[in-house]
């Protein structure tokens, strides 16, 4: 008898081992949810995504977009949602950063209201000017546009105009800004000469190949991978960078096992063949994923330098 009760629990304490051990999976279908619409870079991008989790680990995974105030909307019900690893969303940290700062108290939700899982890939933003401009860095633009009564750069995305605003309020450039609806048609407005200079986050590559366009800036944090010469704004002397990163959360209070098998399977997916072909052709940049912590200190410290695109 006393064989059989030892046997027993010998038994049960295996079962809980075992238990402790085994990974997490999802009860149901994962949900990802996509602040914008179908078709557009961070939709094309979440679908590669959601299939390779689905091959790499078998899980069901649905897509759904959610578009809306550049990825508000989907943040909203995101925040509400059940914390149960079943439902995460996609989307860009600027719309999300520059609505924190202006309007942080209106917002139905905070940075803590998530659980952060990953980064996909950071765009990498460029200013840029046709090969013989007069100029070959940001000083020089600045230089040029105060000795000829102003000059124009064109735009597509606010916090590009915002950066350029302050390089503006600092050097008293005097450039003005005109904004396009996407990076290729601005580099066009370089080529056709109708601006001086423009920001871009990809389409500028074949131009830098050819040689049609120089690079005098990266709008970034850091310098480009394929234009290592060409210094940051921040180096040039103006304190002030802007880094879009597509960026992967859940609702606050996710079981940790969850958490980390969750980001596991995202980091696998984001870093396969298939994605990274996806960012190499959307974005003209290579994965990169910051795992939950970098994820969730490059939104915290994105706040802070966001802060300062609005200082008057």
């Amino acid at each position: 008898m006393k064989l059989k009760t030892a046997f027993a629990g010998l038994m049960a304490l295996l079962m809980l081992t075992g238990l402790a051990r085994a990974e997490w999976k999802p009860s149901g279908p994962v949900t990802l949810e996509i602040g914008f619409d179908a078709g557009g870079e961070t939709d094309t991008l979440g679908r590669v995504i959601a299939k390779e989790m689905a091959d790499q680990t078998g899980w069901t995974m649905v897509v759904k977009n959610k578009p809306g105030g550049g990825g508000i909307a989907m943040f909203t019900t995101l925040a509400v949602a059940k914390p149960d690893g079943q439902t995460i969303g996609m989307g860009v940290n600027m719309p999300i950063l520059v609505n924190l700062v202006l309007r942080g108290d209106k917002l139905p939700f905070k940075l803590d209201s998530f659980d952060y899982l990953a980064t996909v890939a950071r765009a990498q933003v460029a200013l840029v000017a046709k090969k013989d401009a007069p100029f070959n860095d940001l000083k020089g633009l600045v230089d040029y546009s105060k000795s000829h009564e102003g000059t124009i750069v064109s735009f597509d995305a606010k916090p590009q105009e915002l950066l350029m605003r302050f390089v503006n309020k600092q050097a008293g450039a005097d450039i003005k800004l005109i904004s396009t609806k996407s990076s290729a048609e601005s580099i066009q407005e370089v080529l056709g000469g109708h601006v001086i200079a423009a920001f871009a986050a990809g389409a500028h590559i074949p131009y830098l190949e050819s040689g049609d366009l120089k690079m005098i800036a990266s709008a970034n944090a850091t310098r480009h991978s394929y234009a290592p010469d060409a210094q940051t704004v921040t180096e040039q002397g103006f304190d002030i960078f802007v880094d879009p990163y597509f960026f992967i959360a859940a609702p606050k209070g996710l079981p940790a096992d969850a958490k980390d098998a969750l980001a596991k399977a995202l980091d696998k997916a984001i870093n396969s063949d298939a994605t990274r072909k996806a960012i190499v052709n959307a974005l003209k940049t290579d994965p990169s994923d910051l795992g939950p912590d970098g994820t969730e200190k490059m939104l915290v410290d994105g706040v802070q330098n966001v802060k300062k695109l609005f200082d008057k």
